[in-house]
């Protein structure tokens, strides 16, 4: 039987990577991560698991642990946030570029400078083109379901790549909630025995791992990494499909929230989700059809999925925790990757990005409204007032 318990959204993490029991962890401690292996620390201290804790001096060298015990054939987990991850940068592409299943719970955090520990989404679109598939988590349970399924995701043959599990820093990381912790023995029945393909300490069949790989063959083992991505959007599938069955859940690739028969809708991730669905219930009250749809899974992008579940829609917008700097009106990540999923699909429809909530900033109900508003607007008149709106900046 699962049982109920208040947790964390970095102690349900670590929970989950107790009940995972991974060969070696290595990581080193930055906030808002910290108490997510510091909890996990004290499970192999009291010999709740027969984990392999690294402690390291460094991300770089956190994520080059990771990277040597993982080709060693071990399962492999660690844990990071911000500039820890944009240390590790040279080794996360390692990771990625040598097939590597490592699993990485990433707490959402701003990128410095000017130095900050609060959340938003620079870090983790950062790596976005590094080669890792992105799951986001709205809350301390899914992030507790997602790093599960992201050990089946990785470790499955067709895709072995690196999963990064996202949740947002202080706001889940830290918030006490209601988590469903399911028995340790269904969680170890569920992902299985690692069985790993190639290990450099296999001597009878030597590998050679990490060598110059010019123009002979580079090009073909990035076209490799392509089709691993792509079988990846099957795979996230299938396992949330097993996943949902065992435990009662509903993942897929999004969640759509009233968005069947609504005319405009929010697409945003993580948790601010979770307040636009209390938006989204107040405006219904009012008879206005709007609606939400909630990303799940960044990499692989599920352009096609993503646009048919809003193509009947009037105006959409898009909330984005970041921005990429110079781009088309210096948008956010999701905003133009679906504003060009949506035009290569045949979908025009208004469109507008809103960026919100960098370094921590708070983002209340009544600007989440505002953007609805806004898009009530668009789909009257036919067009955005604007292509991006900085929500809540003074001016």
């Amino acid at each position: 039987m699962s049982k109920f318990e208040a947790l964390t959204g970095n102690d349900a993490v670590a929970t989950a990577m107790r009940q995972i029991n991974p060969d070696v962890v290595a990581a080193y401690p930055i906030t808002p991560q910290t108490s997510t292996v510091q909890k996990f620390s004290e499970f192999v201290a009291d010999g709740l698991v027969d984990t392999e804790f690294v402690t390291v001096e460094s991300e770089h060298s956190a994520m080059s642990a990771c990277v040597g015990a993982s080709a060693a054939g071990a399962r492999v987990m660690t844990a990071t946030s911000a500039n820890g991850l944009a240390l590790m940068w040279e080794i996360v592409y390692i990771a990625a570029s040598n097939r590597l299943p490592i699993v990485m719970s990433l707490v959402n955090r701003a990128l410095s400078a000017p130095i900050n520990i609060h959340c938003d989404h620079s870090d983790v679109m950062g790596m976005r083109d590094s080669g890792w598939i992105i799951l986001f988590s709205e809350n301390a349970q899914e992030a507790y379901d997602n790093i599960i399924q992201a050990v089946r995701i990785a470790e499955h043959p067709d895709v072995l790549l690196p999963v990064a599990v996202c949740q947002d820093g202080f706001i889940t990381s830290h918030g006490m909630e209601r988590v469903e912790i399911y028995e340790d023995e269904d969680v170890r029945a569920f992902i299985g025995e690692y069985r790993p393909q190639w290990s450099i300490l296999d001597v009878d069949h030597p590998k050679t791992y990490g060598p110059l790989d010019f123009y002979d063959y580079y090009y073909e083992h990035k076209r490799q990494q392509v089709e691993a991505m792509k079988n990846a959007h099957r795979v996230i599938q299938e396992v949330a499909e097993e996943f949902n069955r065992k435990f009662n859940r509903n993942y897929g690739l999004f969640e759509a929230y009233r968005l069947d028969d609504a005319e405009v809708a929010v697409v945003v991730v993580n948790s601010t989700a979770g307040t636009a669905k209390v938006v989204v219930d107040q405006l219904r009250a009012e008879g206005l059809k709007v609606g939400l749809l909630k990303p799940r899974v960044f990499r692989p992008f599920p352009a096609k999925e993503l646009v048919d579940a809003l193509r009947h829609l009037k105006a959409v917008a898009v909330m984005d925790r970041s921005i990429s700097f110079g781009s088309m009106g210096n948008a956010g990540p999701l905003f133009l990757e679906l504003a060009a999923a949506m035009a290569l699909h045949g979908v025009h429809i208004p469109m507008a990005d809103y960026v919100f909530g960098l370094g921590g900033r708070d983002i209340l109900p009544s600007e989440i409204e505002s953007v609805y508003r806004d898009m009530l607007r668009a789909a009257e008149t036919g067009q955005v007032e604007r292509m991006v709106t900085y929500l809540s900046v003074r001016e």
